[in-house]
């Protein structure tokens, strides 16, 4: 027989978060009984819920702009490295001041709270937060991003950003701890689950694991990232749960070591050799070099011992975490970088002149400027630009099916895959950086047969059907940056107009002129792609 032993299974051990007071109204201390209540007004949860997916849209954690500083300050970074955690410092500056957010993908809004069971607040918690989301993308220059089932294959855009993802438990005490999350569909789409065995927990079976999956990652979420590796877990969704938390530094004071009531804990020497592969990989960020990754958290869980699921997972350049609380003392967000210039070097660092590609010229000749280059070559791009993403290229390909033609704007210009956020008052554009290239791919080839498609802008890795159909149609791949949508908003695109499916909403088929709007050559028309031997 052994004794009963309840073990926190997430132990954390300390909370080092500085906090801002919003407020100390909603809250009161009552009496019930012998015992002390604290009573919660609903209306402060709203606040909370605005205020914090207020701040983490448009600003990010101190420490994580560090790190991009960090890039800069490194003799061993490439200058490519540079070039990006540059751009992501600018992108920041801009991203304070409120107006455009630092990315276009305002994300899915999630919550995951710890209620004591001392607090009362006499509603449905779930819907006060999410009212107080529902104010922030109704006021703010943020996107609609949710697309809501009426049938099993009709979908239709929420119009609101809801719903939420709302994950609410209960603890003890008389204090409610938040952990707020922004999650674009980029990094979201980079959560993998795999359901190794026992033969994996050792030194070897895991290094040849972690370095082949890795790859899996590619760029397509903004790299560099901050990486959460999970071994173990109780099932597989909580595995996954622990991936999103530690990406967003949520368990970073867990304890440092196990026990025999099975706790969580950091892996610190497997963080750093994690690093190490990262920074092997040469994927870099972006487009080649040390920083694919700014740091890693390896959190090891118990297991059955018919299982090991393992997650791995990401929270992007766009790292939009924030954690809150109420307590007696009142209502609190976490305190986000509100001067990110500080970390901006007196100059920019140096890098040879981009070749300047002018958009405006007929679609062969720009193709043949092209190809005078090889992969890597830095780009600055002028002229017009065609926006469509998914369900616009769903559409376009029923015409085709159809038998009808190709629309001629395809034909004319580059298309870049992307969805604005709402534009604030007085400027051309709301933020609008790249999305993600791969969600394309099927579409590359037929496109591409029938005189479209043959310049594409968007970020992350692309598979071999892409390289293969632009060597057979004489196409290119040109990368951009992905992460500083606010700087390209308010830098590089001079104006936008809604050309096809109106409809659609942010997913609407629009054109844009662009002025030296950066870009990479990352396949070209000869075959070669720039990820293929990292």
């Amino acid at each position: 027989m052994i004794d009963f032993i309840y073990q926190d299974p997430y132990p954390i051990l300390k909370d080092d978060t500085q906090y801002r007071k919003i407020t100390s109204d909603f809250v009161k201390v009552e009496q019930f009984g012998e015992r002390e209540v604290l009573t919660v007004d609903p209306k402060g949860l709203e606040l909370l819920a605005e205020e914090a997916l207020t701040d983490v849209s448009f600003m990010l954690r101190t420490t994580h702009l560090q790190k991009l500083r960090k890039i800069l300050d490194d003799p061993e970074a490439t200058d490519n490295d540079r070039f990006v955690a540059y751009n992501l410092l600018q992108n920041a500056s801009v991203a304070a001041e409120g107006q455009l957010p630092s990315c276009q993908d305002t994300g899915t809004a999630i919550v995951m709270a710890k209620k004591g069971e001392s607090i009362f607040t006499g509603v449905d918690d779930a819907e006060w937060l999410s009212k107080g989301i529902f104010n922030t993308y109704q006021k703010r220059n943020l996107r609609y991003s949710q697309i809501v089932p009426i049938s099993m294959f009709e979908e239709k855009n929420s119009g609101s950003n809801l719903p939420a993802q709302i994950d609410i438990y209960a603890k003890k005490g008389t204090s409610y701890e938040f952990l707020f999350m922004a999650k674009g569909g980029g990094s979201a789409n980079k959560t993998y689950l795999y359901q190794q065995t026992k033969s994996l927990l050792n030194e070897k079976s895991m290094d040849a694991f972690v370095r082949a999956k890795i790859k899996d990652l590619g760029t397509s979420a903004c790299p560099p990232y901050h990486l959460a590796l999970v071994i173990g877990g109780t099932s597989a969704e909580a595995n996954l749960s622990a991936v999103k938390k530690a990406s967003a530094g949520y368990y970073d004071n867990l304890p440092t070591s196990g026990n025999m009531a099975g706790q969580a804990f950091r892996d610190i020497e497997w963080e750093a050799k994690v690093q190490q592969i990262c920074q092997e990989s040469e994927i870099g960020a972006q487009f080649g070099g040390k920083y694919f990754t700014h740091d890693v958290r390896v959190i090891r869980l118990p297991r059955h011992a018919a299982s090991c699921p393992v997650g791995l997972g990401v929270s992007c350049s766009a790292d939009r975490n924030i954690k809150g609380k109420i307590n007696k003392d009142g209502i609190f967000v976490e305190q986000l970088e509100v001067n990110p210039k500080q970390f901006l070097p007196e100059t920019a660092p140096h890098l040879e002149a981009p070749v300047e590609i002018d958009l405006d010229q007929p679609m062969a000749d720009i193709l043949a400027k092209l190809s005078q280059y090889p992969i890597k070559t830095r780009l600055k791009l002028n002229g017009t630009v065609i926006v469509a993403r998914d369900i616009a290229h769903a559409k376009i390909k029923e015409l085709l099916e159809a038998g009808k033609p190709m629309p001629e704007y395809f034909k004319n210009h580059p298309v870049y895959y992307a969805g604005p956020a709402k534009t604030p008052e007085g400027m051309a554009s709301g933020s609008f950086g790249p999305t993600t290239a791969g969600r394309m791919d099927v579409y590359v080839d037929e496109f591409q047969k029938h005189g479209g498609s043959m310049i594409m802008l968007a970020k992350g890795n692309r598979t071999k059907q892409v390289t293969d159909a632009c060597n057979k149609y004489g196409g290119f791949y040109l990368g951009s940056i992905g992460g500083p949508a606010a700087i390209l908003a308010q830098d590089n695109i001079l104006k936008v107009e809604v050309v096809d499916f109106e409809e659609l909403g942010m997913e609407a088929v629009r054109k844009i002129t662009v002025k030296d709007f950066p870009a990479f050559i990352i396949t070209d028309d000869k075959g070669n792609d720039f990820f293929e031997n990292l």
